[in-house]
């Protein structure tokens, strides 16, 4: 098994050094929201019309902004106003977020499984990061946000290696080892390749080091701890890490016991936010 892990990842590996691994790009509507956003002359109405070509997407950005989580002073059924609640650099962030829903699918019925388990998960981290940002005023929410839906984004080239070559992977577990080994890189590859700024880049590359001493909050310290607590009440992985040793949680200002009733408290709002993002 581990012989079959590592032949795979070299190969994955070894396709991305001589460009012969296809990255996925990025959907057509993050672009055009991008382009509209990064201009300087454009407006409020510029953005709000390239959205608007996407219905799906325009609903769950009202659905947002009617969410506990930006606790809109009355209800907003109007996508320029939405937008312009929002502003420029969070609407941008957050349709770029969610335009990537659609680039989780598959033909193969395993694939997909993983896919839309994928999503959710990054969704639910995503989720966190958003509540934890707003909380700690030390990143931007829509950054957070942002960086959460991208922080897994390296598993999809895997994804689609795995769905082309079904006669080396067979089984989730041997897929699970590629994708955990592999991710981080393929997602800082990804990204750079969408020229995405580079505390974003280093999301993927970064997150899982969690002992990273960081006196400077970024978002892949964000990423890390919205895991963390996330996980805070499993007995594997991410739940088996002692809080006290972790300098992350000083850098938010956030405390290092899991029974805080601080996390207690932002769990509602995630819970009551999660419908209106994922």
């Amino acid at each position: 098994m581990s012989y079959l892990v590592e032949t795979i990842a070299n190969d994955i590996l070894a396709a991305l050094q001589n460009d012969r691994l296809t990255l996925p790009s990025l959907p057509e509507v993050a672009l055009k929201v991008r382009d509209v956003a990064e201009c300087d002359n454009s407006t409020i109405l510029n953005l709000t019309e390239i959205i608007a070509q996407d219905a799906a997407l325009s609903a769950r950005i009202i659905r947002v902004v009617n969410s506990p989580l930006l606790r809109a002073p009355q209800e907003v059924n109007d996508l320029t106003v939405a937008v312009s609640r929002l502003g420029m650099h969070y609407t941008s962030n957050l349709a770029i977020g969610l335009a990537m829903e659609q680039m989780f699918q598959a033909t193969s019925e395993m694939i997909e499984k993983r896919l839309r388990a994928l999503w959710q998960l990054t969704g639910q981290v995503s989720n966190w990061a958003t509540v934890l940002a707003t909380h700690c005023h030390l990143v931007p929410p829509d950054e957070a946000l942002l960086a959460g839906l991208v922080h897994r984004l390296g598993a999809l080239p895997i994804l689609a290696y795995a769905e082309a070559r079904d006669d080396l992977i067979q089984d989730n577990i041997t897929l699970g080892k590629v994708i955990d080994r592999l991710h981080g890189p393929l997602g800082s590859a990804i990204l750079e390749k969408w020229s995405f700024p580079q505390k974003l880049v280093d999301v993927p590359r970064l997150y899982r080091k969690i002992s990273r001493a960081s006196s400077v909050p970024d978002p892949a310290g964000l990423i890390t701890l919205a895991n963390l607590i996330h996980n805070r009440d499993r007995h594997i992985g991410w739940g088996l890490q002692n809080w006290e040793e972790l300098s992350l949680f000083k850098t938010f200002n956030l405390p290092t016991d899991k029974k805080d009733p601080l996390y207690a408290q932002l769990a509602i709002r995630v819970a009551q936010s999660s419908s209106a993002f994922f």
